[in-house]
């Protein structure tokens, strides 16, 4: 027997129109393979040209999401405006009104999750947000369904497209970050406005998220480290490629016998680390997990075909079930108390000087970094003027916190022009 279910689009842009066309295109393949047949019911967009043109009746296209949530034929309600002003308003609606909620709002599902899954809870509501993270690779399925055997010891991944697609263009082609940056807006993979992507924000809300599955703990927002690409060269790139290294930017996640630790940041990994080969606007996650091992997940993070089907994969899935999945730890707007983060997390460090060319310069960097209890790995001078070198160190595994005082000492020193960067390094 068929289960029908009656959807509800809130916003027709690129992902609503892709999920529209799978739900559309393939009603009588969901009937056939599924057992589920599932009807747009109603769409909530302010063009009303662009409903149109889609192929949507008018008689289905809301003025309000009180219409949409007073229809008895919507059962699930699916939310791709994005932000997390007038989509929180319209998702705690819908779960008020009893309708399950699907949503692709990474923003808004990492800010506000235990509000949204309490309103859920109280109306016996489901909330799935699978498109939430990493667009069609199905990680949340992944870490809620197939890795319930094991305790997972890290996740890493390339988890924005955007930034994936510079540090692309900037290792293959040569490209400045600016260059790259312009390109990435020109294709539609950047905003007008990048900053939500070049500097992490958006990776971390991803991780965020999925650090909280896969470590069965709360993990805010504000718990994970960040940091952007904004300041990476083509010259950092170049030299990492001398070293045999890959430049990208990683979400990692790390549950430790000291705490958790979550960081977004730029990160050399080794040439021949699966993660190194992901290329252009893909994604990727590897799992770690203590029974099965590593996992790697791949596939296109963007996009309204791709995110469309993890969208519709939640539909399905809502329409078959009957009972809901909501988080198995405490789930507050201020996570555990009794969790506990590292924050002086340890790593290797690539690091590149600019310094005055003057003798004994390298001794005193040398005697630094000793002092602050720093293994250096190789230095090297790798370029320079008339009046100043460049500098490139290397470190063993060290501390964050170490580092930084390394740094500010350095930067105290007569012969010390300039710090130009410093990436962590991740085998």
């Amino acid at each position: 027997m068929l289960k029908k279910a009656g959807v509800a689009i809130l916003g027709l842009g690129v992902v609503g129109g892709g999920t529209y066309e799978i739900l559309t295109k393939n009603k009588e393949y969901f009937k056939k393979t599924q057992g589920v047949d599932i009807t747009v019911q109603a769409v909530l967009e302010k063009n009303k040209e662009r409903a149109l043109s889609l192929g949507i009746e008018e008689s289905k296209i809301a003025s309000s999401i009180e219409e949409v949530c007073s229809n008895p034929e919507v059962d699930i309600v699916v939310e791709v405006i994005g932000g997390t002003g007038v989509a929180k308003t319209f998702v705690k609606t819908a779960l008020m009104s009893g309708k399950t909620v699907v949503t692709s709002n990474k923003e808004l599902f990492a800010k506000h999750w235990p509000e949204l899954e309490a309103e859920a809870k109280k109306m016996n509501a489901g909330l799935f947000f699978e498109a939430s993270c990493v667009g069609g690779v199905p990680i949340i399925r992944t870490l809620i369904d197939g890795m319930q055997a094991n305790k997972i010891l890290s996740i890493k991944g390339i988890i924005n497209g955007t930034t994936n697609y510079i540090l692309t263009k900037m290792a293959y082609e040569g490209w400045s970050y600016e260059e790259a940056l312009k390109e990435a807006q020109r294709l539609g993979y950047a905003e007008f406005d990048p900053t939500a992507d070049v500097e992490g924000f958006d990776a971390t809300y991803k991780l965020s998220i999925l650090s909280s599955l896969a470590f069965n703990k709360k993990i805010c927002i504000e718990n994970v480290y960040r940091e952007g690409i904004t300041a990476i060269t083509k010259e950092d790139i170049a030299q990492g490629k001398e070293m045999g290294y890959t430049l990208k930017l990683l979400g990692i996640g790390k549950d430790t016998e000291k705490g958790v630790e979550v960081r977004v940041h730029p990160t050399f990994i080794k040439n021949d680390n699966p993660l190194a080969s992901v290329n252009d606007s893909f994604n990727a996650v590897h799992l770690v997990g203590d029974a099965v091992g590593e996992i790697m997940l791949y596939g296109r993070g963007a996009g309204a075909l791709p995110t469309g089907s993890a969208i519709v994969s939640d539909i399905i899935f809502a329409a078959k079930h009957n009972e809901y999945f909501y988080a198995s730890f405490k789930n507050n707007a201020q996570g555990n108390k009794e969790t506990k983060f590292v924050k002086d997390f340890t790593s290797k460090y690539y690091i590149r000087l600019t310094v005055k060319d003057m003798a004994g310069v390298l001794a005193k960097i040398a005697t630094t970094f000793a002092k602050n209890n720093i293994s250096i790995a190789e230095v090297k001078q790798v370029g320079g003027s008339d009046n100043s070198a460049q500098i490139v160190v290397n470190t063993h595994v060290c501390a964050e916190g170490a580092v930084k005082k390394t740094l500010d000492k350095l930067s105290t020193l007569p012969e010390m022009i300039k710090v130009n960067s410093v990436i962590r390094i991740e085998d």
